[in-house]
């Protein structure tokens, strides 16, 4: 894999202008979905903020969703303990309400009615976020871990990489019991082999990245 320098700010540049290569037709009601994957550890929200912002320079309405944000309740999350790996591989996240509330209206001739978020992890509640309506031609930058081999629409899926050495060194204590259901991602998923583009991010200050024409 060959992988270039850049910076973020260029990173999320090159990613507009991509969009804006396959940005709908004026009257064409659709809109466009990226996804940023990557571990909590990657700062995929960093990359998926400049995407916006570079975004909104040039005109157009980005929503940015982070996937923290459609996890399921505590209950759910927690029923075989709290640092199960295949309850974090397979059942934190609800995929289903990704599917209903953010791809399902975004599909080609959708309401483009979309929640930005649905669960609040630090209360354990539901967060009552108003929805947003999004004009046609607008982009949904869906952001967070495990987002690749889930059949999700994304129009550019990008994976934020980090080796298992950086990965172990950025996780927080309290969340390195999630390093197997990385390790598993990468043998099992293989996000790579599926994003567009990806990045390596072992020193956030200078990533280097495939490009987009993989």
């Amino acid at each position: 894999m060959h992988l270039e320098a850049i910076t973020w700010q260029r990173m999320a540049e090159q990613l507009a202008d991509r969009l804006d290569d396959g940005k709908p037709e004026p009257g064409e009601v659709s809109w466009q979905r990226v996804g940023i994957d990557g571990a909590p550890a990657a700062g995929t929200g960093g990359l998926a903020g400049l995407l916006a912002e570079a975004l909104r320079g040039r005109g157009r309405t980005a929503l940015v969703v982070p996937a923290e944000g459609f996890l399921r309740p505590a209950s759910l999350r927690f029923e075989y303990g709290r640092e199960d790996v295949d309850s974090y591989l397979g059942g934190w996240y609800d995929t289903a309400a990704l599917w209903r509330e953010v791809f399902g209206p975004t599909d080609p001739g959708g309401t483009g009615r979309v929640l930005p978020d649905l669960w609040d992890p630090a209360t354990d509640r539901a967060t009552r976020s108003p929805y947003t309506e999004l004009p046609p031609g607008a982009v949904v930058i869906v952001h967070g871990p495990l987002l690749l081999g889930r059949w999700f629409p994304f129009d550019i899926g990008v994976h934020i990489r980090l080796s298992p050495g950086a990965l172990a060194r950025r996780t927080e204590e309290a969340a390195r019991w999630t390093l197997p259901a990385f390790a598993r991602y990468e043998a099992e998923t293989d996000p790579a082999s599926l994003a567009d583009a990806v990045v390596r991010a072992d020193d956030p200050r200078h990533p280097a990245w495939t490009g987009l024409g993989r």
